[in-house]
């Protein structure tokens, strides 16, 4: 009987001991996104976009503490630029197929990279999952969280992609009957929908650039996983 609680307690501990040693993946960080349809709007107008725009986007994710595969990314960010096949967020159509270009900090190393990869599509899913090309560039990305400035964000990538924002204000509202219409595009802790001032993408591998201003279709947010 000793010997059979002997193995027991052995098995348990090596089980608790092989569960420590591996890798935690703790990461947090803000957010930003944007896209070719508005996100806060009357539903009324959201449905005389759909199939027109919505097909573009913007995510971004800064990462201010945490490891992922066995990378610490602490201060890294990650862009993935994408083109979908449809309204992002429609119900009634698919998005898919859709593709996308991932913008990394030059300051990672190769192993980071991978790693700051490997995380947006996780944190993307599906609609990011058909990465196209990777480009190493030089980002900077801010989200300002003090009452003064709330809802302001700030993204540029090199000369690739830039992305403004600010909070909605009452002259942003057109008949009163604005909501949040469509969600976010990634889990996040906490996101409020913004205006881009500038929503920006000149880069290689989608078939196509923009550069729209004034739009209603951000989300400030952070994440935690």
């Amino acid at each position: 009987m000793r010997s059979l609680f002997t193995s027991l307690f052995s098995a348990l501990l090596l089980t608790s001991l092989s569960f420590a040693s591996q890798p935690q993946q703790k990461i947090s960080g803000d957010y930003l996104e944007s896209r070719s349809a508005d996100v806060y709007v009357a539903q009324c107008f959201a449905n005389s976009e759909v199939n027109l725009t919505g097909d573009q986007a913007l995510l971004a994710w800064h990462v201010n503490h945490g490891i992922w595969n066995g990378q610490n990314l602490d201060g890294l960010t990650v862009i993935a630029a994408v083109k979908a096949s449809a309204t992002i967020g429609d119900p009634y159509a698919s998005p898919y197929p859709a593709k996308s270009v991932m913008l990394v900090d030059e300051q990672a190393t190769p192993a980071q990279r991978e790693a700051l990869v490997s995380f947006a599509e996780h944190m993307g899913g599906k609609l990011v999952s058909d990465v196209v090309k990777v480009i190493p560039t030089t980002i900077e990305m801010s989200v300002l969280h003090d009452a003064a400035h709330h809802g302001q964000g700030i993204l540029r990538a090199g000369q690739l992609a830039e992305l403004r924002t600010r909070a909605l204000t009452d002259n942003d509202h057109s008949c009163g009957a604005e909501v949040t219409y469509y969600p976010p595009l990634t889990k996040l802790n906490h996101s409020m929908a913004a205006v881009a001032m500038t929503d920006e993408y000149q880069g290689p591998g989608l078939g196509v650039d923009w550069d729209r201003h004034g739009k209603r279709s951000a989300f400030v947010g952070s994440f935690a996983e």
